[in-house]
């Protein structure tokens, strides 16, 4: 074996990128060629590695996006792809790389957070990050109204309609003033491409694009991107038709005059934060599904 050597913010070398590729998708099942090859990995991702041989064998990546709490903007590092080779664990590598990133960035964020799988609950809390309750709010919603403007079906096989949603997305207004993301349009075209390709939906009356999923019984709305905002009634409504369903949001709505049902998130995908300074991580919110690392 060779040996290890520290790189970062390799985006442009494609030996290098091509096997964080590899490793992302052999670990994780994620699917980073297409998401890079249209664009989106945009400065704002910075992975930190060891390779051997020019090979990625461990590695942590580093999201900067802003959060958006009571209105205010906060900065924030968003840590993610926390990631080794079978081969080369065991040895502290994710260890050593968290603390460069610590060491990187100390001093230069309000916020750093991640989202951890069960298997590595007691990792984090070493490097000072403490567990966050998050919470699922939803509404029992019923109109009498038939929808007048069906939204439109966008193609991610579309390059048209894909652009249309990175263009789009860069000049959205937070989905809540309570606790959002911004600039954060990277990741949400991650989703778009791999996790919500068949749920992406333009409103053409209310100019939105909503991703959302319709059941029996719920619709699940994980995301509403909008350059302004917007009365959520009218985009129920015409997603609903006539009719009674449960709305279930993946992020924290904060729309005036609905009273939410709110319930503790329990299972995988666990929420630690750091934070720094005075800065104060609120309570009983739901950070968006769409800018999860």
């Amino acid at each position: 074996m060779g040996e290890l050597q520290f790189i970062q913010d390799y985006r442009d070398s494609e030996q290098h990128r091509e096997s964080f590729f590899q490793l992302a998708n052999s670990v994780f099942g994620l699917k980073f060629k297409r998401w890079y090859h249209h664009g989106f990995w945009g400065n704002g991702y910075i992975p930190f590695s060891y390779v051997v041989d020019d090979k990625v064998v461990a590695n942590v990546s580093i999201n900067i996006i802003d959060l958006i709490i009571e209105g205010e903007q906060k900065r924030a590092l968003q840590v993610g792809t926390v990631m080794t080779h079978p081969d080369y664990r065991n040895r502290g590598l994710s260890k050593s790389l968290m603390n460069k990133v610590l060491e990187e960035y100390e001093h230069t964020y309000d916020f750093m957070y991640l989202f951890a799988n069960d298997s590595v609950l007691d990792f984090y809390p070493k490097f000072g990050f403490e567990i966050v309750d998050e919470y699922q709010f939803s509404i029992n919603f019923s109109s009498n109204q038939k929808s007048k403007n069906k939204p439109r079906k966008l193609n991610i096989t579309n390059v048209d309609d894909i652009n249309f949603i990175f263009e789009f997305a860069k000049e959205r207004v937070p989905v809540s003033d309570r606790f959002s993301t911004g600039n954060s349009q990277g990741i949400l075209m991650y989703y778009c491409l791999n996790v919500f390709c068949n749920d992406i939906y333009y409103l053409g009356s209310e100019d939105v694009i909503i991703i959302f999923k319709e059941e029996e019984n719920q619709i699940d709305i994980f995301d509403i991107i909008s350059k302004q905002k917007k009365d959520i009634n009218n985009i129920l409504i015409e997603i609903l038709g006539e009719g009674s369903k449960k709305i279930v949001f993946h992020y924290t709505p904060d729309y005036k005059g609905l009273i939410f049902e709110s319930n503790l998130i329990k299972g995988d995908g666990t929420l630690f934060v750091k934070t720094s300074g005075n800065n104060y991580f609120p309570k009983y919110v739901k950070h968006p599904i769409t800018s999860e690392a």
